[in-house]
């Protein structure tokens, strides 16, 4: 009998201290989880290494969030460099020329580039204190988000709390929303402050949620990813036209 994909709408982040440890927590969830995030802090300790390996020997599609930043030129020449390692997505900062940029150097592979709205770390104190403009949160990753989609972005990065509204947003169309700060119910908030349960984030609109320290924490990681996926295959996170 042949066996039921493996539901990629949850992407496990690999935020643990070393590829070492990513890789054996990537072995101990076995089938359970087919899509990983593999972030910046595991850049310099074997973080592409591992994202090959797992995308070229064990089958799992890789999200490698670098949030990318920079020149244009600078952000072409690195995004075309990562292009070469047959990644599935890729982040970078969602100024359009940024944006524009990553679209170059990605062109002719398989890569989607998601742009980061707000991060959903921050809330509206910390914009004041880097000098982002007035406004509401929402309005600012609104707009941060349309602006990315006119540069071509094929997706963008942003709160549950967000992801209804970009959605219905005119150039949000065939376009992914993937959405971090997503806790089951019961699970510490830890640095994110825009959280949502991962049934609430896919029933408002995300493609795909990010799952990190509430699996990887768990005393069974492999138990703890197959309730999320019970949950986000639930009723509870289905919309109404569905």
């Amino acid at each position: 009998m042949t066996q039921p994909l493996p539901d990629d709408r949850l992407i496990v982040a690999l935020d643990v201290p070393n590829a070492i440890e990513a890789h054996q927590l990537a072995m101990n969830l076995g089938d359970a989880v087919s899509f990983y995030k593999i972030g910046l802090g595991m850049l310099t300790t074997g973080g592409l290494a591992l994202a090959n390996e797992l995308k070229q020997e064990h089958g799992k599609r890789i999200f490698l969030d670098m949030k990318l930043f920079d020149i244009g030129a600078t952000v072409e020449a690195a995004v075309r460099g990562l292009a070469q390692f047959d990644l599935d997505f890729l982040t970078v900062h969602g100024d359009p020329h940024v944006v524009r940029a990553a679209k170059e150097g990605a062109a002719g592979s398989d890569m989607k580039i998601l742009a980061v709205t707000i991060l959903t770390s921050l809330d509206r104190e910390d914009l004041n204190a880097s000098l982002i403009k007035e406004g509401e949160m929402q309005a600012l990753v609104l707009e941060r988000a349309g602006r990315a989609f006119e540069a071509g972005a094929d997706g963008v990065i942003a709160s549950p709390q967000e992801a209804r509204l970009i959605r219905d947003l005119p150039d949000a169309d065939g376009r992914l929303i993937v959405t971090p700060g997503v806790r089951p119910a019961g699970a510490e908030l830890g640095d994110q402050k825009r959280v949502a349960t991962p049934a609430m984030a896919i029933r408002d609109g995300a493609d795909h949620i990010v799952v990190g320290r509430p699996i990887w924490q768990a005393p069974d990681p492999a138990q703890a990813a197959r309730d999320v996926l019970a949950e986000i295959g639930s009723p509870q996170a289905r919309t109404p036209n569905r």
